[in-house]
């Protein structure tokens, strides 16, 4: 791993970057900008992060690859409904983590839509195709 010039002069590992050099502080102070009247403070209201661990993370005297998925999450989402353009994969990749792939919960509900959508022969088949894929995992 490359060690990298840090913004507060410090080396740093080129994981805790996003793509282009962005790490996580840069990247809410550039959200921030794009948010006029929102402050530091409303966002860890709304995305229910403490305001002095938001701190400490614009400020890089915390670390930020164990931040929980769940908060980066809340972040994108509070942005989202801000106005603010910014993705899942902006806030992973600003602390070195790849983006997660939906939970189980989400597939499900993929799979469920989906079904719900074929007609009423197509809904058995993929039943009998369920049906036998179960059984030849529990046969291997």
């Amino acid at each position: 791993m490359t060690k990298r010039p840090h913004p507060s002069g410090e080396l740093s590992s080129s994981a805790d970057f996003a793509h282009g050099g962005e790490d996580l502080a840069a990247l809410l102070e550039r959200l921030l900008t794009q948010a006029p009247g929102r402050t530091q403070k409303d966002l860890a209201e709304q995305a229910g992060i403490s305001y002095p661990t938001l701190n400490a993370w614009v400020n890089r005297t915390r670390g930020t690859s164990r931040i929980d998925r769940e908060k980066l999450q809340a972040m994108v989402e509070v942005f989202r409904r801000w106005g603010v353009k910014t993705t899942p994969r902006d806030f992973f990749a600003s602390v070195g983590r790849s983006v997660p792939g939906p939970s189980c919960e989400e597939r499900e509900a993929q799979l469920l839509r989906l079904y719900r959508q074929l007609p009423e022969s197509r809904q058995r088949d993929l039943v009998k195709n369920a049906e036998a894929m179960l059984q030849l995992s529990r046969v291997l």
